[in-house]
């Protein structure tokens, strides 16, 4: 029997329960009634239970996701997170203007477009696997702290049953398997983002993202919010609303995947690339999950002018609300990435900080973004291998987080161990995009980028 993930209502309820919980919402007789009929509040790690429910506790959940929607948010909440872009920005704090684009920017931008495949490469096989699973791999390999691609060479049976790999990444993704980058939904949108400056220029709206998704993703490929958004438009919601309908993936990182390509059109200009990084994930997003995006967008931006990553964290933050829950699990991540704290002593305490949220939430990922950056202080390796080594969403952060520092440094200063296995190749999904080269899509990035 077929057991679409991310979709199913018996599925979502425990998510939307939770969801609401953390905003502040009552929610406790909808919890309350769920549980009388039998309902499970342990949402399902990987999106979908093994069996489904009844007819009759199928009906309830959907009755319960919709009832979700009306209870109204804290007016606190309201007042400090809002989701429109010009709310969003007043409640941030400017920073200083960054400097113009840098004659090498061809440079820089392939070497955001190679970090942020690398860093996802790395973290694909270990997705979902918890951080203890992680560090057991790769002892059990000799590969830790991590210094390059997982392996199974050597790898304890014991330990590979215990902790699995991700079955659709390991045939692609382990280190003896590589042949250039495998597809990846943390690659496919942003060829989405590419595909829709060169068509409609930077002025596209979020009803140009929502079609450019239903003509260039197939439904397999979007997952969590994108999902439930897809599912939404097909059933004749506006692109406006479609994120607002029984959707509890909204503070998630699904969009802050979404978003670096806005940056790299706006070298130096983190405001611009903000706005455009609002208009894609409103569709999917709201709060820390939007926040994300914006984020990603004006660091991806900063990192292609600057050679600090305090700076790059500083434009990320100036783009978001000063006193939002995720502002403070940047501003947290990145105070212990500069600590003198250990590596594994780091990751406890960020485990221990933010690991009741789900392993897809942006605001743990984005914690440990922020702290793998700090600590990285633009060392490629160091920064990709201490992201991947927090666990959780594990391919989206090493991919963000190779991003930002590979437009910091540049493709040519890039250590070839991490970038050789990407044989300059990318396969994907989205039409015309499959087999592309890393070159061409610096290139053409670059074509589209518009310097102050």
């Amino acid at each position: 029997m077929l057991r679409l993930s991310w979709t199913q209502p018996e599925d979502l309820v425990p998510h939307a329960l939770r969801a609401a919980e953390l905003d502040g919402r009552d929610v406790a007789d909808l919890r309350d009634e769920w549980v009388a009929a039998g309902g499970s509040v342990d949402a399902p790690v990987s999106g979908a239970t093994p069996q489904p429910a009844d007819a009759a506790v199928r009906e309830l959940g959907r009755r319960i996701l919709a009832a979700i929607d009306t209870r109204p948010d804290p007016a606190a909440l309201v007042a400090s997170e809002p989701n429109d872009v010009d709310g969003i920005l007043a409640l941030a704090e400017p920073r200083a203007e960054l400097g113009d684009a840098p004659e090498d920017l061809a440079n820089r931008v392939l070497g955001a477009w190679l970090g942020r495949a690398s860093g996802c490469l790395l973290g694909k096989p270990v997705e979902k696997i918890p951080r203890r699973g992680i560090r057991a791999i790769a002892e059990s390999t000799g590969n830790w702290p991590i210094a390059s691609y997982f392996t199974e060479i050597g790898l304890d049976p014991a330990v590979a049953a215990e902790f699995p790999w991700n079955r659709r990444s390991r045939p692609t993704s382990l280190v003896e398997n590589i042949s250039g980058m495998p597809e990846d939904d943390d690659l496919n949108f942003p060829l989405i983002a590419l595909d829709l400056i060169e068509r409609i220029g930077t002025e596209f709206t979020t009803e140009d993202v929502a079609q450019s998704w239903l003509a260039n993703l197939p439904g397999g490929r979007v997952f969590t919010a994108e999902r439930i958004v897809y599912r939404n438009l097909l059933d004749g919601y506006e692109p406006e609303v479609a994120g607002e309908v029984m959707n509890p993936f909204r503070d998630w990182i699904g969009a802050q995947i979404r978003t670096d390509v806005y940056g790299w059109v706006s070298p130096g200009q983190p405001q611009r690339a903000a706005r455009m990084a609002w208009h894609d994930a409103r569709l999917s997003h709201g709060r820390s999950g939007l926040y994300g995006a914006l984020f990603a967008a004006a660091a991806c931006s900063a990192s292609l002018v600057t050679d600090s990553v305090a700076e790059v964290i500083e434009a990320g933050l100036s783009v978001v609300p000063s006193g939002s829950r995720y502002a403070e699990a940047i501003r947290w991540g990145a105070t212990l990435g500069a600590s003198e704290t250990s590596l594994d002593e780091s990751l406890d305490r960020i485990e221990q900080r933010y690991g009741h949220l789900h392993w897809v939430h942006a605001l743990n990922n984005s914690a440990l973004l922020a702290f793998a950056l700090a600590r990285g202080n633009g060392d490629f390796e160091r920064t990709i291998t201490s992201a991947v080594s927090g666990g959780w969403d594990t391919d989206s952060v090493g991919a963000t987080a190779g991003s930002i520092v590979g437009g910091m440094l540049g493709a040519a200063a890039l250590p070839s161990a991490w970038i050789d296995p990407l044989q300059n190749r990318l396969a994907s999904s989205v039409p015309g995009f499959d087999g592309i080269g890393f070159t061409t899509l610096a290139e053409r990035t670059v074509a589209v980028a518009v310097r102050p």
